[in-house]
């Protein structure tokens, strides 16, 4: 601790925002960083806790509390605090391989079981993490560093998403050669068209590729194993096969009318904007001068409010089936719990700005679909809903009808795809995710190995990269019979 009194002496402080009105016009990232003096001011707030909770990365009550990756929160704060920016990235990087996509679209779990933030504000631990990666980047010692050795073990990871590029990283620094294959035109899964651009701006995520690439990963793109490649050569020419093809099956909304014209997953959305944005082009699903209706309350259904804002969009509507939550902890929901409040994320705040008021509707869902003669989407009937016996049921008589010429369905994923699971003919659990026994990533066919969303369901980028290092120790520990990743 470099300032044992630091925490109270210093305010919390975060980077710069810019305005609604500035940032809308574009899709870059809005936050400028605070100077290297000032983040030093924050590193010095951290209290170096007997217990940190802050990288503990345990359930409780059924939710995680501090970082998953175990990341050494207070070491790197430390050295931040003294401007030990190197030092700093040498921690930081034990534990965490992507901290240039944790610190800008991680909800930072860190600062929710932070101990600062009991009774005042917690530090700003994601914002210091942001300083000491792009402080590597700038002077040079985030530069590529290939293995001196080989091992002359052959590995395919399926998939380039966190979970699949933190399970490359991991092999390729133990000396295996390893390939990565990508259905997408692009590398990157979810980082590259899940998160848009103003979250997670793509060059970002190609200036990691390219120094994945420069350590001897190989990326292959367009090519979906499975389809384009039969399962049977993959695993006949690679050692071992690594599944990290994320949950990339939405959850629908069956009602009347669905099939109306309009009426859209909310990746599909996101991707096209992303994709047309990096094309140059303008061929993308459109929100402009529409009446949309977003259905689902989480990052996803915020990220497509922000999207349809730049787009111009005339009206937006956000629907979510649970109550509001309240504006401070319920005496249930204790730290170090994560804790249950009510909060505004940046679409849902640039929306309350140019429409006049937050978009959210809360404990309503779509009960019916309207359309015209052209099957073109016209309106929805949407109907409030409660809890009841432990289940949501349809309030008698709350029907109402609202224009619509949108409709993005932002409520979840279920699973993976089938055809992954079915052309490696591997065994699936009940939600469809990839069945493996517990505390293991070994899939129920030899040499098949999974990771990520596609292993334990739809979750955080951060338990995704944990979810790589945790499956590449395995696959290592499998393929030399020790391992010291």
């Amino acid at each position: 601790m470099g300032n044992p009194f630091g925490f109270m002496e210093y305010q919390r402080k975060e980077p710069l925002c810019s305005s609604v009105k500035e940032r809308i016009g574009n899709y870059n990232e809005f936050h400028t960083p605070l100077s290297q003096k000032e983040q030093k001011m924050q590193g010095e707030r951290c209290m170096n806790c007997g217990v940190p909770f802050c990288q503990s990365g345990m359930m409780i009550g059924g939710m995680i509390s501090g970082c998953p990756l175990n990341n050494l929160v207070p070491e790197w704060n430390y050295l931040v605090s003294i401007g030990a920016w190197k030092q700093a990235y040498e921690r930081l990087k034990l534990t965490n391989n992507f901290p240039e996509f944790t610190s800008r679209v991680c909800p930072a779990l860190c600062e929710k079981a932070c101990t600062c933030g009991v009774n005042g504000e917690p530090v700003t631990t994601r914002a210091n993490e942001y300083s000491i990666i792009e402080q590597a980047y700038s002077e040079g010692y985030a530069r590529p560093q290939p293995p001196k050795v080989r091992t002359g073990k052959k590995i395919a990871v399926i998939g380039s998403g966190p979970s699949g590029l933190a399970v490359a990283d991991q092999l390729n620094k133990r000396g295996h050669t390893v390939t990565v294959y990508e259905r997408s035109d692009r590398v990157g899964g979810l980082l590259m068209y899940g998160i848009p651009n103003m979250k997670l701006e793509k060059h970002v995520v190609n200036r990691k590729i390219d120094i994945m690439k420069a350590e001897g990963i190989t990326f292959i793109t367009n090519t979906d194993v499975g389809k384009d490649i039969s399962a049977e050569d993959i695993l006949k020419q690679y050692d071992r096969v690594i599944l990290a093809c994320g949950a990339s099956n939405p959850r629908d909304i069956a009602v009347k009318g669905r099939e109306a014209n309009g009426i859209y997953f909310a990746v599909d959305f996101l991707k096209s904007t992303t994709k047309a944005l990096l094309d140059n082009t303008e061929d993308y699903i459109s929100a402009k001068d529409k009446n949309v209706i977003v259905i689902g309350g989480g990052d996803t259904g915020n990220d497509c409010v922000g999207t349809c804002v730049r787009h111009g969009a005339k009206s937006i509507m956000q629907l979510e089936m649970m109550p509001k939550l309240p504006e401070t902890r319920a005496e249930n929901n204790p730290w170090p719990e994560y804790p249950r409040v009510f909060k505004t994320d940046y679409g849902q705040e640039e929306a309350a700005e140019v429409y006049g008021n937050d978009p959210r509707v809360y404990q309503t869902t779509v009960k019916e679909f309207l359309a015209d003669e052209n099957n073109n989407l016209t309106g929805a009937v949407l109907v409030k809903v409660k809890f009841e016996g432990g289940k949501i049921v349809q309030v008698e008589n709350s029907e109402y009808t609202v224009n619509a010429d949108l409709v993005l369905i932002a409520a979840g994923f279920l699973g993976s795809e089938s055809y992954i699971s079915q052309a490696f003919d591997i065994q699936t659990d009940k939600r469809s995710n990839i069945f493996t026994e517990k505390n293991s990533h070994k899939t129920s066919r030899d040499k098949i190995y999974t990771a990520g969303d596609v292993h334990i369901g739809q979750s955080l980028v951060v338990r995704a990269i944990r979810e790589g290092r945790d499956c590449a120790k395995e696959v290592d520990f499998d393929l030399m019979g020790y391992t010291n990743l």
